[in-house]
């Protein structure tokens, strides 16, 4: 019997890993929005729940390289799986928490299992697309992050209304339990996949192929590993402005929430009706950035490379938005302004992430990732224990400012540090 073949396979494998990012970023997502009951419930500082925070963040900055290197070791059908089902039990276990200490050993758990999402994304749009169309690739699966994030606030809302706080972390622990079975009996490699049709698979490979080939002509016998990508310049080149842009991300993730109720005096339906908007403007930055890049390459015939830090440093500059926040002078012109940033920094993120695919051998494309994402972890956290202490002090508005100054500074080291000359890659149709 013929197996069907499917044109195009390679955008359902990528909405399959969208799927996975949304429910990723859904679990992560869900103590923000149910912040303000928890800090009622359980009387909690600012401060407590900031170690809360930190210790999802500390975890997951442990985790990144470690999933990345579990991720080249086993292949990402078998451990994107086994992560998810991690991720999934260690959210319904957020049920059993009975006070911040205990809130914290759960989030920690969950940042050691829900880090392997992003290097697993990339390592997937490394297998699947050739570098022209990666950009776009890794736009539409990043989405996943703000798409999850601005689903949790109806849907965590509604769990606290209708069943308790506790439901809120089985429920969205509990879906991807479902998502785990469907990436594992449905991912292949492109080299294996019996639905991939021959020209689908030879756009694929044939393109991957050209690049392997510069790349490993200007590599010569470079040696792979941890240690041969930390003392590389253009490992730096990314995980330096992923270091400071991080921040940026961890702030509109974890306390949007807190600063409308605090700083803006919205309710929790207030928050359910709005807060979901910045992260529907970072959908449209990811897809936008994904195809700005190829875009960059047709109309003003820039390099590969090129591309990605201009899409960079446009997102860089966008984050000036929020970093006005201070000035508003109402709540819809600070959501409109955290809309700008969450825009802004997907932009920008997708481009830095995608670098990975670019510039590392496929098979340590998910331990360069994971390094990277370290590196951009250890800045977020540290960046939320800020905020935890001077938040309650100084107010949100002085460390709004930072995040823009960040970005700049970050798109800066980009374009100083990111030399390599492109490999003979064409360019877009």
């Amino acid at each position: 019997m013929t197996t069907q073949r499917i044109g195009r396979l390679r955008w359902w494998i990528i909405s399959l890993v969208t799927l996975g990012t949304v429910l990723n970023y859904l679990a992560r997502s869900s103590l923000s929005v149910a912040a303000p009951t928890l800090k009622a419930t359980f009387d909690m500082s600012t401060q407590q729940y900031s170690w809360v925070v930190a210790a999802f963040q500390a975890a997951y900055t442990v985790s990144q390289p470690l999933a990345g290197l579990a991720l080249d070791w086993m292949g990402v059908r078998l451990g994107f799986a086994l992560f998810a089902l991690g991720w999934s039990a260690a959210n319904c276990c957020h049920a059993f928490a009975t006070g911040w200490p205990s809130f914290a050993v759960f989030r920690g758990l969950l940042g050691l299992t829900e880090a392997a999402a992003i290097p697993a994304g990339i390592k997937v749009v490394g297998e699947w697309f050739p570098p022209v169309e990666r950009t776009v690739a890794t736009g539409w699966f990043n989405i996943g992050s703000s798409l999850g994030a601005m689903i949790a606030p109806p849907v965590v809302v509604f769990c606290i209304a209708v069943w308790g706080w506790q439901s809120a972390f089985i429920v969205t622990g509990s879906v991807g339990f479902l998502w785990a079975a469907l990436w594992y009996f449905g991912y292949r490699n492109p080299e294996d996949h019996p639905r991939l049709s021959a020209s689908e698979r030879e756009h694929i490979l044939g393109g991957r192929a050209a690049e392997e080939a510069a790349s490993d002509a200007a590599a010569g016998d470079t040696p792979l590993g941890w240690r041969a990508l930390i003392v590389r310049r253009d490992f730096w080149s990314i995980a330096i402005p992923r270091f400071l842009a991080e921040p940026a991300w961890q702030t509109f993730s974890f306390f949007i929430p807190l600063y409308l109720v605090e700083a803006r005096g919205m309710d929790l339906k207030g928050i359910a009706a709005f807060a979901w908007l910045p992260f529907l403007a970072a959908d449209a930055g990811s897809i936008i950035g994904g195809y700005y890049a190829p875009w960059l390459m047709r109309r003003f015939n820039v390099s590969l490379l090129t591309s990605r830090k201009i899409v960079m440093t446009t997102g860089a500059l966008c984050m000036i938005g929020p970093g006005c926040i201070g000035l508003a002078g109402s709540p819809a012109m600070a959501i409109a302004l955290f809309c700008v940033g969450g825009f802004a920094h997907q932009m920008l993120s997708g481009a830095l992430l995608t670098l990975s695919a670019d510039l590392f051998d496929r098979r340590v494309v998910a331990t360069a990732t994971g390094m990277a994402g370290s590196a951009a972890w250890i800045g977020g956290l540290s960046f939320s224990l800020v905020i935890g202490a001077l938040a309650d002090t100084i107010g949100y508005d002085p460390l709004f400012v930072c995040l823009a100054l960040f970005d700049i500074a970050g798109a800066a080291i980009l374009w100083t540090l990111l030399r390599k000359k492109p490999s003979a890659i064409p360019l877009p149709a």
